[in-house]
């Protein structure tokens, strides 16, 4: 390892990795180059996010008219399925835009590489003049009938050899430069995306058939419940758009890869009005009541994956040569990791509502809306950590550090920009817009308790949820699940133990250290200088990694 006299002054400089956070701090707001490629990416896909969350409220909002039980059977069934969808969602999605975003950029790598011999040429070719005795020369340079002669004396003789041995590429540089922007990609991740997201698809179809009756009996929902029907019918139907879902969302992560979060942007749009048009008419026209809210649910699904597969088909070539080219081993290896990490997050809120329920109707219902406003509001984060995710992989894989250093500390610090304003705008919201949500003045006054958590938490969810990003698009899912892991066993204990002493207020401090150790955890992996980041300690880079 170099000593630290031996390092640049600019390797120096970033020895202490704590640093990077602080990196051109100033430069937060700046619309420079890295500025709008964030936000370029970041916008439409925290957008995007949104838009199944929007529809889901309009959803509920044509079913509450149906009644309250059909509004609670299509509650319950909508929780199971999402509970289903999010195991089997999330770690395929971070999965797939990390290694198609390497392999994108690998492969134009390899094709932009003649060009970058033509930049030396041309470099070279500037260079001739320096040698150019007499004006004679140089002008007869410029017009190119410059004689054999010559040119032995405008460039040394290693020169003349490096050009004539690299000349044939000038030639080519045009052709690659469309072949690049005009052939269809081969990128093996993409296929094997989509072929694990139809299978678990498909399997997760099954499952919530077959298994539908005794799940809702799990969650409350038994024989002699009259939300048993309507649940059991919403939950069947609904979960026949399972595969839709799954290959949707494996070719969203495909799109986010390319650092392309407008296709699927539209696509979701389109999708969602959809649903909003086909509501009323199968739910009222048809009478089809909340068989025609799922029907409704699963026709969009299917509209968004094949307006996302003709979009994608035009871009890369999902048939590969052999089943040998799908990347299995790989996918399986990292999703396993990500699934106890999504695991350990899922338990953590779901013993949060558990604990609150056990504290009554009252309670539960403030801590419902509380949790609702908490979570929605890191969609926006969560575009965020799509941009990082997408510009460090690539970088990553361009053994660009300094882009991944410059990429990393930048949405870190709009994240927790953004962290601060959401904390301003929720802490207001529900301090004067809590009537929305409730008319019950004990609710109220819970909700009131528990603002001062759910606003001032926001900037900590923020730094969390972009971190997931920075995790994954330096590719370390291994330390993400561990940490996670670990961070979820002591959240749990604290919800235990704050919860049975303090209550409501207890259960907050729980949530709040919940997502305090998962900050930590991301400052400590960049701030210590480990794993991917261990060029951040002054090391050179071949030594750091």
């Amino acid at each position: 390892m170099a000593e630290d006299g031996d390092l640049p002054p600019q390797e120096r400089k970033w020895k202490l990795p704590l640093f990077v956070f602080f990196k051109d701090a100033w430069l937060v707001f700046k619309l420079d180059p890295l500025g709008m490629e964030i936000l370029q990416i970041a916008f439409p896909a925290a957008l995007a996010l949104a838009a199944d969350p929007i529809a889901s409220l309009i959803d509920t909002a044509f079913i509450g008219h149906l009644g309250p039980v059909q509004l609670a059977a299509v509650g319950v069934a909508i929780a199971i399925f999402n509970q289903a969808s999010k195991v089997t969602i999330f770690p395929l999605v971070s999965i797939t835009t990390s290694f198609v975003a390497e392999e994108d950029t690998i492969r134009r790598i390899s094709i932009e590489s003649p060009k970058e011999n033509l930049e030396k040429i041309s470099a070279k070719n500037n260079e001739m003049k320096e040698f150019v005795r007499d004006d004679v020369a140089l002008e007869n340079l410029e017009k190119g009938t410059v004689s054999n002669s010559e040119t032995k004396d405008l460039m040394p003789e290693e020169d003349l050899k490096t050009t004539a041995c690299k000349s044939p590429t000038v030639n080519h540089g045009s052709p690659n430069k469309a072949k690049l922007k005009n052939e269809k990609r081969y990128i093996p991740s993409a296929s094997t995306a989509l072929l694990v997201g139809g299978i678990l698809g498909l399997l997760q179809t099954i499952f919530l058939i077959f298994l539908a009756k005794p799940i809702l009996s799990f969650m409350g929902v038994k024989s002699g419940s009259p939300m048993l029907n309507p649940a059991r019918r919403y939950l069947t139907l609904r979960s026949l758009g399972a595969p839709a879902v799954l290959l949707s969302l494996a070719m969203q992560g495909v799109f986010r890869g390319f650092k392309d979060t407008r296709t699927p942007l539209y696509a979701t749009v389109a999708g969602d009005v959809m649903n909003i048009i086909l509501d009323p008419i199968l739910i009222f026209v048809c009478n089809l009541g909340v068989s025609g809210a799922a029907i409704a649910h699963v026709l969009s699904q299917y509209l968004i994956s094949l307006i996302l597969l003709c979009k994608l088909m035009k871009k890369v070539d999902l048939l590969p040569p052999s089943l040998k080219d799908l990347q299995f081993s790989r996918f399986l290896k990292n999703g396993f990791l990500l699934l106890a990490r999504v695991v350990a997050v899922t338990f953590c809120v779901t013993l949060a509502a558990s604990m609150a329920a056990r504290l009554g109707t009252t309670p539960m219902a403030a801590f419902q809306i509380c949790l609702q406003v908490w979570m929605t509001s890191s969609l926006l984060a969560d575009g965020l950590a799509v941009a990082g995710q997408a510009i460090l992989a690539c970088a990553f894989a361009e053994k660009d550090y300094e882009k991944a250093k410059a990429a990393a500390s930048r949405v870190l610090q709009m994240g927790f920009v953004l962290g601060l304003g959401l904390a301003v705008v929720v802490g207001l919201g529900l301090r004067f817009g809590s009537g929305i949500f409730s008319k019950d003045k004990h609710v109220i006054h819970l909700i009131s308790i528990g603002i001062p958590f759910v606003a001032a938490t926001q900037p900590i969810n923020s730094l969390a949820f972009v971190f997931d990003g920075v995790n994954f698009g330096a590719s370390d899912f291994a330390y993400s699940a561990y940490s996670m892991v670990l961070v979820a066993a002591a959240s749990i204990a604290s919800l235990f133990l704050l919860s049975k002493s303090y209550g409501f207020v207890g259960i907050w401090l729980a949530l709040t250290i919940y997502m305090g150790l998962r900050a930590f955890a991301g400052v400590w992996r960049m701030g210590t200088g480990t794993g991917p980041w261990r060029f951040l300690r002054g090391r050179s880079l071949q030594e750091g990694l």
